[in-house]
């Protein structure tokens, strides 16, 4: 029974990540670079799937290797471990942190200013994990791999959360802070940002900052419970 509830979890670990790879695009006017970043984002979701399926194999491995011995503890350790991948955890770690504010005010441009762009955002997030990000958050809620950043009714939004009150905090954990913080410095995605009137600043490496679970309900669709025959099997 045991082995089967942990095969089930396997599962939906695997599906979050191919639901992701899956989600159709909705646009259809999309330019040149707007292609390459969605291939490129796909391809690289396509690599951490197969990684994640060589990992998932290995503690199947492990796990069935143990399971005689202790089978209660290897469950509990392979579900701690999946549930740290999955976002479900609090994570603590070095890292950095990153500001989105207004570059001029209405009352200056003469004109109401529009919402952070959910392409400018995705386009960071992006970059950040090129960069080797480990975890990030967004006003206080975390990024997983099902995060959806899309424009509802004129307004940004991250899982159906606003993004229209400023400054816009993101925080980013990395293992090595000091070479992320370079990396974003001499980057010229700031540029990209001033042009939308927004300005991005990047905090010195902070030596350790907490970044909370996820907390909303993961969904994952096209699945349905696992049938168990006598046995177990």
């Amino acid at each position: 029974m045991s082995f089967s509830f942990l095969t089930m979890i396997f599962g939906l670990m695997l599906a979050i990540q191919f639901q992701t790879i899956k989600e159709p695009i909705v646009r259809d006017t999309r330019d040149m670079w707007q292609l390459r970043e969605d291939l490129k984002k796909e391809q690289q979701l396509q690599v951490e799937l197969l990684s994640e399926i060589r990992k998932y194999n290995e503690i199947i491995e492990t796990y069935e290797a143990e399971e005689n011995q202790n089978p209660e503890v290897a469950l509990k350790e392979t579900l701690n471990v999946l549930k740290e991948e999955a976002g479900l955890t609090e994570v603590t770690g070095p890292g950095i942190i990153i500001t989105i504010n207004r570059l001029f005010s209405e009352e200056l441009i003469g004109e109401p200013l529009p919402n952070i762009s959910p392409e400018l955002l995705k386009r960071l997030i992006n970059e950040l994990n090129s960069y080797d990000a480990e975890e990030i958050s967004i006003q206080g809620r975390r990024v997983i791999n099902s995060t959806v950043i899309r424009d509802i009714n004129g307004q940004t939004k991250m899982d159906n959360y606003s993004l229209h009150t400023y400054p816009i905090e993101i925080k980013v954990i990395s293992e090595n802070a000091d070479k992320l913080y370079n990396r974003m410095n001499a980057s010229t995605t700031d540029e990209d940002f001033a042009i939308d009137n927004l300005s991005l600043s990047v905090s010195n490496p902070i030596d350790s900052m907490t970044i909370p679970a996820y907390e909303d309900t993961i969904r994952v669709k096209n699945m349905k419970p696992l049938e168990i025959e006598e046995g177990g099997k």
